[in-house]
């Protein structure tokens, strides 16, 4: 079942997506990276793969139209983790998404985002998944993330390896750093994307737990 939501804050109201399943075993939300969008095609591709392993997802905007025209309101993590906190509270009270546990998917930018929302609402955040992340953005910030985060990096995206490899440092808990073969920034390689969404999904089912409440055997993280 898909749900346009409109969630409003302060003065503005954010449009999103909700795709939920009767036997969803945890949310997904997505922070988008500057510039993009809940039409993401990327994210969207993640979004459809972890809805047919029994996950719900929301994928919103951050930014307004008229916001998004500006580079400094684009590029302003604090913003926009603030809003994603917000989101993520509203979806707390929602009587279809309460019960549901929480999970964040950054790409870019929204990655810092993410992490840094995670850092405020500590346990209520289950699993993070960065895809081509910023998590050097957050790095004050990470001490305080109680979440396991997967960090996934395409092998060609030398320079957001290395800053993903300090933040990593700085993680606190469980986690996991993988590059993935042959991958650029945006996954446009054939099959890059696939693995994105494979180990995401594999991640989060590990970190929710399934349908069945079984251990989820198909990924193994080190």
């Amino acid at each position: 079942m898909k749900q346009e939501l409109k969630i409003n804050l302060d003065h503005i109201t954010l449009t999103g997506e909700l795709s939920l399943s009767e036997n969803a075993c945890g949310l997904i939300i997505f922070s988008h990276g500057s510039g993009s969008s809940r039409f993401s095609p990327r994210n969207n591709f993640v979004a459809q793969y972890l809805n047919k392993k029994g996950l719900a997802t929301f994928l919103f905007d951050l930014l307004t139209r008229e916001e998004d025209q500006d580079p400094r309101i684009r590029f302003d993590v604090g913003l926009l983790a603030n809003r994603l906190v917000e989101v993520t509270k509203t979806l707390m009270k929602m009587a279809s998404t309460k019960d549901l546990p929480l999970a964040y998917f950054g790409a870019s930018t929204g990655a810092a985002s993410a992490l840094i929302a995670a850092s405020v609402l500590q346990h209520r955040i289950k699993a993070i998944v960065s895809r081509g992340g910023r998590p050097d953005l957050a790095l004050e910030f990470l001490k305080d993330v109680k979440a396991p985060t997967l960090l996934l990096i395409g092998e060609f995206d030398r320079q957001v390896i290395a800053l993903n490899e300090q933040a990593y440092e700085k993680l606190p808990g469980i986690k996991s750093l993988r590059i993935i073969k042959a991958a650029s920034h945006l996954f446009e390689e054939p099959g890059t994307l696939e693995e994105v969404a494979h180990y995401s999904a594999g991640w989060f089912i590990q970190h929710l737990g399934n349908r069945k409440n079984q251990p989820f055997h198909d990924y193994i993280f080190v």
